[in-house]
């Protein structure tokens, strides 16, 4: 069968257009938590007896991934129960006289008040396609963070659900079971190189990178300096 170029055009035109978009939350839509990381890791410095509060921050960054890379399926564990133990194992590392579960408490009331991004509401109201947030936390705190901002996302899958996290591919898997949609008809926005667009990308889920540091961009990544240039790539054209 003969195809003209405009028709050609146009079967190419329909293969790039996507059926909805999952979205990160947290470093995405809202602010992550370093700043407050910054300060608790000073308060561990201060007292006890490392060296720096970067050393503290350090081993905590390295303890909790040692554990969140363990956990998935039957050994899953919520963020709150990886967040509560890496920040204790630092303190004890460092013969920190603070209160484990009271910064804890701390790191956790951030999270379901977290500061937003001021593009985040306008992306979700003018998006032309349903968004789905699929986010590395626990269930209640996101929904909980939602609802603070009065945002109306399509749809909220969690590491929770799905007994994993990203870059994990059971998470995006749930998502697609979830909404009935196949990897080619998505695309996946996040603020992570590993989790969002690695961990996507390994699944046939296209990815868009929110490069907001304007970091230097892989060969072959999509990235974007806000969520609002979204609109500008190929995937909403």
């Amino acid at each position: 069968m003969y195809y003209s170029k405009e028709e050609d055009c146009e079967s190419r035109k329909r293969e790039k257009m996507i059926k909805a978009v999952f979205i990160d939350f947290y470093g995405t839509l809202v602010f992550e938590d370093g700043e407050n990381v910054a300060k608790i890791s000073d308060r561990i410095y201060q007292s006890g007896n490392a060296q720096s509060a970067s050393q503290v921050g350090s081993y905590w960054w390295e303890r909790f991934k040692t554990l969140f890379e363990n956990s998935y399926g039957e050994n899953f564990r919520t963020q709150r129960n990886l967040e509560t133990q890496s920040l204790v194992d630092t303190i004890n590392h460092f013969g920190s006289s603070e209160d484990g579960i009271k910064l804890s408490n701390e790191m956790f009331e951030y999270w379901v008040k977290p500061p937003i991004f001021e593009e985040s509401k306008q992306f979700l109201d003018s998006c032309p396609v349903p968004v789905y947030v699929v986010s590395n936390i626990d269930r209640a705190d996101v929904l909980q963070a939602i609802d603070y901002h009065g945002l109306k996302p399509a749809g909220v899958f969690t590491s929770e659900d799905a007994k994993s996290y990203k870059p994990r591919k059971e998470l995006f898997e749930f998502a697609l079971k979830s909404t009935g949609l196949s990897a080619d008809e998505v695309v996946h926005i996040g603020d992570s190189l590993s989790s969002d667009v690695a961990g996507a990308s390994a699944i046939g889920i296209r990815a868009i990178w929110v490069n907001r540091s304007n970091r230097e961009v892989p060969a072959g990544v999509t990235a974007v300096g806000n969520l609002l240039e979204v609109f500008d790539t190929e995937y909403f054209k």
